[in-house]
């Protein structure tokens, strides 16, 4: 029993032990919540989720990671990013109207709609993925534009690997809050970890 107790709790591989593991996916549950009920202003999105990403960085590092550090750095990411949360939400909904009208089937032709509501689409999942990469990314006291002229460098020239994986988070939240709207929470914040990962990820020699 004990030897089985042990191997559980250890991983030869060096990786963390099974407890260590389920504690984080319970960090990430917790964050998403959290990131869930800052979001409700939609406004507050972007900065939400950096404010999670710092969470869960903390968290990983060893760090004091509570509702009050969460708080301390929504508070900041708010008062930083809120300019930069705006401009990204008028893309989005530009972008949705276009899909709207597109898929309205009032425009001419047949396929030509067909195919810019396609693009529009990605369009859109791309505008997505720059902003949560953008949150991931940022620190307190770094501008957002700057920030975020980096993520979209990153996302589209040096790691698209990471941005088809954040995309693919995407895909999971949609179909788990289409399944069950209380799982939304829990996969905004596994959507916040594999953000994480993606940005160290990055950052790994």
């Amino acid at each position: 029993m004990n030897a089985m107790n042990a191997a559980n709790t250890a991983d030869p591989a060096g990786r963390r032990p099974l407890t260590s593991r389920f504690a984080l996916f319970a960090e990430c549950l917790l964050a998403g919540v959290w990131l869930l009920l800052a979001s409700l202003p939609l406004v507050t999105a972007l900065p939400a989720f950096a404010a999670a990403c710092g969470h869960l960085r903390r968290y990983l590092d060893g760090e004091r990671a509570g509702w009050r550090e969460f708080g301390a750095g929504l508070r900041t990411a708010v008062r930083e990013g809120w300019r930069f949360s705006l401009l990204w939400w008028a893309v989005l909904a530009l972008l949705a109207f276009d899909l709207r009208v597109v898929s309205s089937g009032v425009l001419p032709g047949g396929l030509v709609p067909a195919a810019a509501g396609t693009v529009t689409a990605a369009v859109a999942v791309a505008a997505v993925v720059a902003g949560l990469r953008t949150a991931a990314a940022w620190r307190p006291g770094a501008g957002w534009s700057g920030t975020g002229r980096t993520a979209v460098r990153r996302a589209v020239r040096t790691d698209p690997g990471g941005s088809l994986l954040l995309a693919g988070g995407l895909a999971v939240v949609a179909v788990a809050a289409w399944m069950l709207p209380p799982l939304a929470g829990p996969a905004l914040g596994a959507l916040a970890a594999c953000a994480v990962a993606v940005e160290r990820r990055h950052a790994r020699p």
